[in-house]
């Protein structure tokens, strides 16, 4: 759960010798209410907090169980280096027998109860949606915007993949969605410094 007291709409009320809070506001990886779209030039940096995340890690000797759960749950596994689409889940490969799974934050906000009972012992599920901060980008040549932040060749490499890579001295996990689109996800704790540099390197080429 993502919550913080917003320091603007706090209130207080004295109870029994002791002030408490009466309301708290869940706020964004970046702070705000709600998430923010940043614009520079003919780039966009979409933050996106809709998105609930959690790693499936199989198991030790459950590799029948763990593919049979997935295939009928409808939760991609996509080989390495590779991510997946689907409806309610989606999927990206991060290390041998793991894989962060996405889902819809306003129907899975705690996507490991919705995914526990689908594996139930063939897979260790922890989440992960406070981890990371999660950055949709937007806008034509993609390829000069990532080469200034990262080691990965968006012209070379193919409509969905993902790898973990730096930018910025910061680990992320970069998801090649298009020709024009590409989705990181970031320490939460890092991302004011993340999206800070994707502004300087975007400002760069605007």
């Amino acid at each position: 759960m993502r919550w913080s007291i917003s320091s603007v709409r706090i209130s207080l009320t004295l109870t029994e010798n002791v002030f408490v809070a009466d309301a708290w506001k869940s706020l964004t990886a970046l702070g705000h209410d709600t998430a923010r779209t940043v614009t520079v030039g003919p780039y966009r940096i979409t933050e996106r907090d809709d998105v609930a995340l959690a790693s499936v890690a199989l198991r030790r000797g459950q590799d029948q169980a763990f593919a049979a759960a997935a295939a009928k749950a409808g939760v991609p596994l996509p080989p390495p280096l590779q991510s997946a689409s689907g409806t309610p889940y989606g999927a990206f490969w991060v290390t041998p027998d793991m894989w962060f799974v996405t889902a819809p934050f306003a129907s899975h906000e705690d996507i490991v109860a919705h995914l526990k009972p689908v594996f139930g012992a063939a897979a260790s599920i922890t989440e992960q949606t406070d981890a990371w901060v999660c950055f949709d980008l937007s806008g034509p040549a993609l390829t000069a915007w990532m080469e200034r932040l990262c080691n990965v060749d968006l012209a070379v490499v193919p409509d969905g993949y993902a790898t973990r890579t730096m930018m910025d001295h910061l680990g992320v996990y970069l998801l090649k969605q298009g020709a024009d689109a590409v989705r990181l996800f970031g320490p939460r704790s890092s991302a004011q410094s993340l999206l800070h540099a994707l502004e300087v390197a975007a400002a760069s080429l605007a």
